[in-house]
């Protein structure tokens, strides 16, 4: 990479780059590495893994051109990361108290290098400690996030959430991260019932016609079924993507069953393409 950013006789396009240039090709490259993998093509799953690889190279790259960081850096701060977040192997199977957070940060953060970790050491961890875990990272985070506060970085449950998540993906970090501290339904009626009142406030502003009122209801609506798929312990993004390839699967079918007569489908009307889609629906059942 510092041979393409060398501006001597390095690559044109890669010299004019950015961070803010190349950072959506780190939101393409990741979703085709899920990509691979959701079709379990396991020989273009190395190749897409390295192309996400190779944003990260060119974001430190960039970096440590700016003198901010480098690539090594990077290594070493998710290593700590990693440390803080896993005392149950750093420290031994039996720190999972609710000390565990104190313990982990001060005393890995003495191990910049990782060698407690690194150590052999050889750890159990039984089904308890198992369900331990989440609650333990969770209370890490909490601390990591404490200790930001104290350096004047800002403090709240919702902090650390990107904005520039997709929108979906964002909407469930948020209302998961909002249920840790209580802010949530205590059973999954409530969540169901919320559902229907936006809903019902959605058709109200529909009949009235006001289109920047119907756009905030119908983002309340997404934002509730987001919760929805939380509270029953589902991935909405990974619903709705299930729901765009069934209705892909679908919509070729009737463009399929339409070729097989010679026909077009902007020239069929919409009670006949509704017919055929029942059909090909059927067929999958």
């Amino acid at each position: 990479m510092a041979r393409l950013r060398d501006p001597h006789g390095g690559c044109p396009w890669d010299q004019q780059q950015t961070h803010e240039t190349i950072a959506p090709y780190a939101i393409e490259e990741a979703y085709e590495v899920l990509d691979a993998i959701t079709r379990k093509d396991w020989q273009a799953f190395p190749d897409e893994l390295g192309d996400l690889l190779l944003q990260v190279v060119y974001q430190a790259q960039l970096a440590q051109e700016a003198g901010q960081f480098d690539l090594a850096t990077v290594a070493r701060m998710v290593t700590e990361k990693m440390i803080r977040r896993h005392p149950h192997v750093t420290f031994g199977p039996d720190v999972l108290g609710d000390d565990v957070a104190e313990k982990s940060v001060v005393e890995g953060q003495g191990d910049t290098h990782g060698q407690t970790a690194l150590s052999g050491k050889e750890t159990e961890t039984g089904e308890a400690s198992i369900a331990a875990l989440p609650g333990q990272w969770e209370k890490l985070k909490e601390q990591e996030r404490r200790t930001s506060a104290a350096q004047g970085k800002r403090l709240g449950a919702l902090a650390g959430v990107p904005p520039q998540l997709p929108a979906l993906i964002r909407a469930s970090k948020i209302a998961s991260r909002a249920a840790r501290v209580g802010f949530d339904w205590p059973e999954v009626e409530g969540v169901v019932a919320k559902v229907h009142e936006e809903m019902d406030e959605f058709s109200i502003e529909l009949e009235a016609g006001d289109k920047a009122r119907m756009q905030d209801e119908l983002g309340d609506v997404l934002f509730s079924l987001a919760s929805l798929a939380r509270r029953l312990d589902m991935d909405p993004e990974a619903c709705l993507r299930q729901a765009c390839d069934k209705f892909t699967r679908r919509f070729e079918g009737v463009e399929a069953r339409l070729a097989e007569d010679g026909l077009s489908m902007q020239d069929q009307t919409v009670e006949t393409l509704d017919a055929i889609w029942n059909e090909v629906k059927r067929t999958e059942a």
